[in-house]
């Protein structure tokens, strides 16, 4: 029994291959590091805030008579929106100018008579307290005339509050009141009045990344002209190019970054305000750069590195300085030249120093 199991592990052995079957080298992308000109490019989260919005309330009391918008309207600077029943307010118009008719009639015979009081001191006719008295009297109906004509200009502003009208041209919302309610001071807004042209788009930057655009635009690798581009909610990117006009002079310490904002013209009202959208920020003149495609750039604990296909087919680690990212690619400050080529894709079948079969992009 022996014997024979003994003859069998012979047979066996001999018979076996002298090598065995080696698997073949992974299949991987590369492509080659290239110089190219670039545009600088950043996107943030940001909200559109319009530039002017109020609501707009009864600065008198009275019946509302009639709504003349629809909601949604677009109107223009000093078109009536409201009307608020006028009769009371008309009629005061009407009291005022008649009270200052009759004070500028006293004031009239006031100043005739201070006048006829001083011929008559002048004459030694009469005493100097007659006249005195002729000049009190003329200023007290002075004052009653200047008082009567504030009375007439409030009258006629009540009256012209029965107007309710756009400050400013916007797009309305929704009447808040109907026709035949009751309304003043204290009956709340009547309608919001928006102005969405222009319009601005507000968005954090972190403090970091604004210094490291600082640095690069001191070190003359980057333009300090930037043009602003939106991207709105449903991917569509809006046809109007913005401009940075306000940049904080604060940072917010909650966040640690740097509120930022653009205008944009709006003239079809397209953008709406607190519509939430990405703010796309491009430098206005491209810089020549060495990139690579954004994942080829990996990551551990000692930072970035890429793999190289050396020229026996064999990939290495190279480390790499990775100055920032920029449409869809990675800018490489130091570890790469122009024409190695870096693995893009079959990265995780790839260990530094295997054989590996390489096929362009290109070719992919």
């Amino acid at each position: 029994m022996l014997k024979t199991l003994a003859r069998t592990i012979t047979l066996v052995l001999l018979c076996a291959p002298a090598h065995a079957q080696q698997p073949p080298p992974p299949a991987v992308i590369v492509t080659q590091a290239i110089l190219e000109n670039v545009n600088e490019s950043a996107v943030f989260n940001g909200r559109l805030e319009a530039d002017q919005r109020v609501d707009l309330r009864a600065r008198v009391s009275g019946t509302l008579m009639e709504v003349l918008f629809e909601p949604g309207d677009i109107v223009s600077e000093g078109d009536v929106l409201f009307l608020i029943e006028e009769t009371l307010y008309a009629a005061a118009v009407k009291e005022a100018e008649g009270s200052l008719v009759s004070a500028e009639a006293e004031r009239k015979l006031a100043e005739l008579e201070r006048d006829r009081q001083q011929v008559l001191v002048e004459r030694e006719a009469s005493a100097q307290t007659q006249l005195d008295r002729a000049e009190a009297a003329l200023g007290q109906a002075e004052g009653s005339v200047i008082r009567l004509n504030a009375a007439l200009d409030t009258a006629k502003l009540n009256l012209s509050y029965t107007k309710v009208v756009a400050p400013f041209s916007g797009r309305l919302g929704v009447a808040q009141v109907d026709e035949g309610a009751l309304v003043g001071l204290e009956s709340g807004p009547l309608v919001t009045l928006t102005k969405l042209d222009p319009i601005h788009a507000e968005f954090p930057v972190s403090t970091a990344n604004l210094r490291a655009h600082l640095d690069r635009v001191a070190s003359g690798k980057s333009s300090n002209e930037a043009v602003v581009s939106l991207i709105l909610a449903n991917g569509d990117t809006y046809e109007t190019m913005g401009d940075v006009d306000f940049v904080d002079s604060a940072v917010n310490s909650a966040t640690d970054s740097v509120n930022v904002r653009a205008k944009f013209d709006n003239p079809e009202g397209v953008l709406l305000d607190t519509e939430l959208v990405r703010v796309v920020l491009t430098s206005g003149e491209a810089t020549e750069v060495l990139t690579v495609p954004q994942q080829a750039i990996q990551r551990d604990l000692q930072g970035a590195f890429v793999l190289v296909v050396a020229d026996d087919n064999t990939a290495q680690q190279r480390r790499v300085e990775v100055d920032r990212i920029a449409q869809g690619k990675a800018i490489v400050s130091d570890g790469l030249v122009a024409g190695e080529k870096v693995i893009t894709d079959g990265i995780n079948k790839v260990r530094p120093g295997m054989v590996i079969d390489a096929a362009t992009a290109d070719n992919g």
